[in-house]
């Protein structure tokens, strides 16, 4: 009799509670390959640089990413260009070549701050207001400080170096 009740009744249970523990264990981790992680990867802050960005007498700065686009970015400074407004989200300028867009995803979302390449015009980019979703803009780096001086109405010339302290 007790035999029985164990194969029937406790069994089944001390089975479903295993199952639940390793469904517990492994939440967050991605879940196998039916589930693949979507977590945002993580960006390398060890392999990050720094740029300076002087705008008439202030200078600004910001974080570039560790990726292709950024590192073939950062190779073309010191670079002096000038900042225009764009579509009141954005200022823009040409720049001297295009950079790699290996790695890179589709496009990104871009946020208040942002450094973006917009590679099917082969400009740099800084966001001063959110945007929607654009497919084959490249993100660089985000601003440290200084937004509000992007916001400011009309072109202005600026210097993008790397940062030295």
């Amino acid at each position: 009799m007790l035999v029985r009740l164990f194969r029937t009744r406790l069994l089944p249970i001390a089975a479903l509670m295993a199952s639940m523990a390793t469904i517990s264990a492994n939440a967050g981790t991605g879940g196998g390959a039916d589930h693949p992680d979507t977590r945002s990867p993580v960006i390398r802050q060890e392999n990050s640089m720094r740029i300076s960005i002087e705008i008439e007498g202030t200078t600004i700065t910001a974080t570039l990413e560790d990726s292709e686009a950024a590192r073939d970015f950062a190779s073309l400074l010191p670079l002096s260009l000038t900042l225009e407004d764009y579509a009141s989200t954005e200022k823009i300028s040409d720049l001297p070549k295009p950079l790699s867009t290996r790695g890179a995803p589709a496009g990104i979302t871009p946020k208040v701050g942002d450094l973006a390449y917009y590679a099917p015009w082969g400009n740099l980019a800084i966001f001063h207001k959110d945007f929607r979703y654009s497919s084959g803009l490249v993100k660089l780096g985000t601003l440290d400080s200084g937004i509000e001086l992007m916001r400011r109405p009309g072109s202005f010339k600026v210097t993008i170096r790397r940062f030295e302290r």
